[in-house]
């Protein structure tokens, strides 16, 4: 089913686009979380009406993006956990726990835009890529550190 993306979505394409994807997606998530509209005469007719406002949000998403990477990029950031023997966490790192110490410092981040392999589990410094546009990524380094009693 070809639609009209509304809306940048990870992995499909950029608002404006057109893009073929099966129904179902597209009916049961991207029409339904007016991500995008099908595509017909009527709805190509109002995307080019908004394409200017959808290249200025662009832009200015663009804009903010960068503005957000060059404050985070080479940041560091330490977060104090507990630890047991041979510097092994109780339990782990999460992106959500990367997320929630950067807006402590002042930056909103979405969880799912910290690209994590998998769980941190043991303590030291690592090197976490943040990716804030599509076109945009950064890198922190994240300081794991043995919390004090």
């Amino acid at each position: 089913m070809k639609v009209i993306l509304l809306e940048n979505v990870d992995k499909v394409g950029l608002a404006g686009e057109v893009v073929d994807v099966k129904r179902g997606y597209a009916q049961n998530y991207l029409i339904k979380h007016n991500l995008a509209l099908p595509k017909t005469p009527e709805n190509m007719n109002i995307v080019k009406t908004r394409r200017k406002a959808f290249e200025a949000k662009a832009a200015q998403a663009l804009a903010a993006a960068e503005e957000l990477a060059a404050q985070l990029n080479g940041k560091e950031i330490k977060i104090p956990v507990k630890a047991g023997e041979g510097d092994r966490l109780y339990g782990a790192v999460t992106a959500s726990d990367l997320a929630e110490k950067l807006a402590e410092e002042g930056f909103k981040l979405d969880k799912r835009n910290i690209k994590l392999a998998e769980p941190i589990k043991n303590l030291g410094d690592y090197q976490v890529e943040l990716k804030l546009h599509p076109e945009v990524k950064t890198e922190v380094k994240v300081q794991l550190i043995r919390q004090e009693d």
